[in-house]
């Protein structure tokens, strides 16, 4: 497809998912409660006619375009669910629901892939091969709605499988992208300090669990800065401290939260390791017992080098080499990774911040928004990477 024939198709159909993004944005759902948002997309897919839809889960949708010759199979993913944040925007199409919100740019990514899949469709005599479109639930709770979708079989007979991100800490217009590993999993860990609670003017007859477990905070940060390769990246955060009820009273236990980012999944079992380790090393130097538990997360998202640079040079035939920023890693997390566990995939950033429209608040505040011409920046780079993928 020509690039003037795409931009036309592409601006016949930006009210359309305006409205779309507008509606799921003013009616949010969060992680596996997506029963409605998951509804509306069947409906509307529904509503395109000639696409084959199915459930795999009460809250997923996924739709699949047949073109008019055999051919390879290219999935695009979505994710739906919102955060459960109170929203403080204003404008009139804000949530309804009290304490829920789209705050990361899932009502655009469903949007987009709504858009994708119209004009695909209505094109799909000109496509070999098969388009396969997945709305999925649950991105941001673990163990998250890509497992779940995956073990129902979404990706069988699947070739390659992309997804897209709006993304406030680029600029409108850009899009980023990465090779190899793009973001990092997402662990949780949980320690407890049990020591001797006491009175507060005689520690002497306590095993106070505040200064040990502060201890244990401080040199988290050392097994990352002094025992860790400086050159892998690698996060360690305690997030939550809890412990104590009173001014005179030396508790006796606390309890500490965090999370650890990596990009190499090598790394997990030997900080996990190490971890312990210094734990049962500062609590047994005191008197001290613990209780350690580690959560691992989602995967690393590590993008594939044969789909990423079909991935590039789609983004550089459909909108010129100056719209790409070559990006490096984050450590949030995502859950696409499982996807890519399976079948070869790229991961892509696509540009949204802009203060003029206020659009540049970072992902998960309570003034996130987006900057709805990104949307149609999706809707090009999803379909004319489907006709690279397929027809060539």
């Amino acid at each position: 497809m020509n690039q003037e024939r795409l931009m036309a198709e592409v601006k016949k159909i930006r009210s359309e998912m305006i409205q779309w993004r507008r509606f799921l944005h003013q009616h949010p759902e969060l992680s596996f409660h997506e029963k409605e948002t998951a509804q509306f997309v069947y409906d509307t897919l529904h509503s395109f006619g000639g696409i084959q839809l199915s459930r795999p889960t009460e809250t997923s949708v996924v739709g699949r375009i047949m073109g008019n010759k055999p051919g390879k199979t290219l999935a695009i993913r979505a994710d739906m669910d919102a955060l459960p944040i109170d929203e403080k925007n204003t404008f009139d199409f804000k949530s309804v629901h009290d304490g829920v919100m789209h705050a990361c740019g899932h009502d655009g990514h469903t949007a987009m892939l709504l858009g994708t899949a119209k004009l695909l469709n209505s094109l799909k005599e000109e496509l070999a091969g098969e388009v396969r479109l997945i709305f999925q639930h649950a991105e941001e709770v673990f163990p998250g709605g890509a497992k779940e979708l995956v073990q129902a079989g979404v990706l069988e007979n699947v070739d390659w499988v992309i997804g897209a991100h709006l993304w406030s800490p680029l600029a409108s217009g850009k899009i980023g992208i990465v090779y190899g590993p793009m973001m990092a999993s997402p662990d949780v860990f949980h320690i407890t300090v049990e020591g001797k609670g006491g009175h507060g003017g005689m520690p002497q007859q306590t095993v106070d669990s505040i200064a040990i477990a502060s201890q244990v905070v401080t040199n988290l940060q050392h097994l990352v800065s002094r025992q860790m390769d400086p050159i892998d990246p690698v996060v360690v955060s305690v997030t939550k401290f809890i412990s104590g009820t009173t001014h005179n009273v030396i508790p006796g236990t606390a309890e500490l939260t965090g999370t650890v980012r990596l990009l190499d999944p090598h790394l997990r079992d030997t900080l996990i390791t190490r971890m312990e380790q210094l734990v049962k090393g500062i609590t047994a130097a005191h008197g001290a017992g613990y209780r350690f538990t580690y959560e691992k997360g989602y995967a690393p998202v590590i993008n594939h080098p044969d789909t990423t640079k079909v991935i590039e040079e789609t983004v550089k035939a459909t909108f010129g080499a100056d719209a790409i920023e070559m990006l490096p890693p984050t450590m949030g997390g995502e859950d696409f990774s499982a996807y890519q566990e399976k079948k070869p995939g790229t991961f892509i950033f696509i540009g949204i911040g802009n203060r003029e429209k206020e659009s540049h608040y970072p992902h998960h505040h309570e003034r996130f928004t987006i900057d709805e011409d990104a949307l149609e920046v999706g809707v090009k780079l999803f379909v004319a990477a489907a006709y690279r993928f397929l027809n060539t």
